[in-house]
C-alpha cells in the first residue's frame, strides 16, 4: 500500500504544474511559509496622539471669574474716555467742565483695569500652558491686549504733551482709538469663542 502511495505520488509530481492540475498530497508535517518583515507600523498620519488631562487650580477659576468681571467694565471706560476726549480735542480749553473730570478718571481707571486683567490673565495664561483646546485663540486674545496695553502706556505718556499741542493731542486720540479696538477684538474673541 505504502508503495502504491509512493508512486501515485511520484506520477502527480512528474506532472508539469499549471494553475488548474491540482498537486499532490502527501503525509507528513505541513509547512507554512513565514514572510520576514518589520514589525506592522501605523503610519504618523494614521495615529491619533492621546489628549493630556489638564488640572487647573482653584485659583486659576478665581482668577478667571476676576478678569471677566473687569472685561465689562472696559467698554463703559472707552465710552467715557473717548466722548470727554473729543470734547477735549474739539473745544480745546473751552471744553465743558465735565470732559475735564471725566477724561483722566476714565484714563487712569482703564489703566488699572488693564494692569489687573494683565496679571490675572498672564498668570491664568501661564497655568494653561499645557492645555491644548483653545490654545491658538488665548495666544491671539493675549497678544492683542498686550499690543492694545503698550498703545494706551504711550497715549498715556504724551498725555501732558497733547495739552498744549495739536498734534500730539490727535497722536493721542488715534493711538487710544487704536488701543481700543485692539481690545474690544480681543474682548470680543473670547466672549464669542466661549
Amino acid at each position: 500500500m505504502l508503495f502504491l502511495k509512493a508512486m501515485l505520488s511520484a506520477t502527480l509530481l512528474s506532472v508539469p504544474h499549471a494553475d488548474s492540475v491540482p498537486r499532490a498530497v502527501t503525509a507528513g508535517p505541513v509547512i507554512t511559509p513565514v514572510a520576514l518583515s518589520a514589525p506592522f507600523r501605523a503610519n504618523a498620519d494614521t495615529t491619533q496622539r492621546r489628549r493630556k488631562a489638564v488640572t487647573y487650580s482653584d485659583g486659576y477659576y478665581k482668577r478667571v471669574a476676576v478678569h471677566k468681571a473687569l472685561s465689562w467694565a472696559m467698554l463703559p471706560l472707552f465710552a467715557a474716555s473717548y466722548f470727554s476726549g473729543d470734547q477735549l480735542l474739539e473745544k480745546g480749553d473751552g471744553a465743558p467742565d465735565w470732559a475735564e473730570t471725566v477724561h483722566p478718571i476714565a484714563a487712569t481707571s482703564t489703566a488699572v483695569l488693564f494692569g489687573a486683567n494683565m496679571v490675572t490673565g498672564s498668570w491664568n495664561l501661564w497655568e494653561g500652558r499645557n492645555d491644548p483646546n483653545g490654545r491658538k485663540r488665548r495666544l491671539v486674545h493675549s497678544l492683542l491686549f498686550f499690543a492694545a496695553s503698550g498703545g494706551f502706556a504711550y497715549a498715556g505718556s504724551i498725555a501732558d504733551e497733547a495739552e498744549e499741542n495739536g498734534d500730539k493731542r490727535r497722536q493721542h486720540r488715534n493711538v487710544a482709538i487704536a488701543s481700543m479696538s485692539a481690545s474690544t477684538a480681543s474682548w470680543l474673541l473670547m466672549l464669542v469663542g466661549n
